[in-house]
């Protein structure tokens, strides 16, 4: 364990090539992020939400700046360890669901466990149980298209839950939603950050902004404030 923040971003750029040039899509990002609460990151299209989140899923390296997870300098481990890291420390929920159309949401929630060889009745048992957590026992046999947008975006935060993770990223979690449905996610994502999971929110949603418990705001790449 470290005594100091679970995640710490500091001056982080991230730069890509793109038309014959570069295009800069984080500047000096420097950010600290303790355990449970619900972080939104907030900004208009093209602020360089989507990208942070990205890079603090370790799914994008920056090409400046230092990263510490749980105090550890992650930038200079390997891919494999990336890749652990990923696997025990972060669940992710996208605003398209990403579920497998011709399986159950049982089956899809216990997707991730079958790569990590868990056997199938451990790893059934624990999915039954997070969809039960997220208000979906009667509906873990039916596939995608037999259940609400709302319900599928549960199937997915359930889905998110099966490693038991320390943090949530969510990238625009409600885009796809109506308004009380959303309510109703984000009551979700707030009672997992009582149980001192770490959610973060990107969104551009300022309903969902104004119930998270601290906000960060992004232009041109650059955190406004914090």
């Amino acid at each position: 364990m470290s005594d100091g923040p679970l995640i710490r971003l500091e001056r982080i750029d991230y730069k890509y090539a793109y038309g014959g040039g570069e295009v800069v899509a984080l500047r000096e990002v420097s950010l600290d992020i303790g355990e449970g609460g619900i972080l939104a990151v907030s900004g208009p299209s093209g602020s360089g939400k989507s990208t942070l989140m990205y890079v603090l899923g370790l799914m994008l390296t920056p090409t400046a700046g230092a990263y510490r997870l749980l105090g550890k300098d992650v930038l200079a481990t390997g891919e494999e360890e990336k890749a652990g890291f990923r696997n025990r420390i972060f669940g992710f929920v996208f605003q398209k669901f990403n579920l497998l159309p011709r399986v159950s949401a049982l089956d899809n929630v216990a997707l991730p466990l079958v790569y990590a060889g868990v056997p199938a009745g451990a790893r059934r048992e624990r999915a039954a149980t997070l969809l039960r957590k997220v208000g979906l026992e009667a509906r873990m046999r039916h596939n995608p298209n037999e259940l609400s947008g709302g319900e599928q975006q549960r199937v997915a935060i359930a889905r998110a839950l099966i490693n038991t993770p320390r943090v949530i990223l969510a990238d625009e979690p409600t885009g796809n939603l109506d308004s009380r449905t959303g309510q109703g996610i984000m009551a979700l994502f707030r009672e997992l950050s009582e149980e001192g999971i770490t959610v973060i929110l990107v969104t551009h949603d300022q309903e969902l902004v104004g119930m998270a418990s601290r906000v960060v705001r992004m232009a041109d790449g650059r955190l406004l404030d914090q």
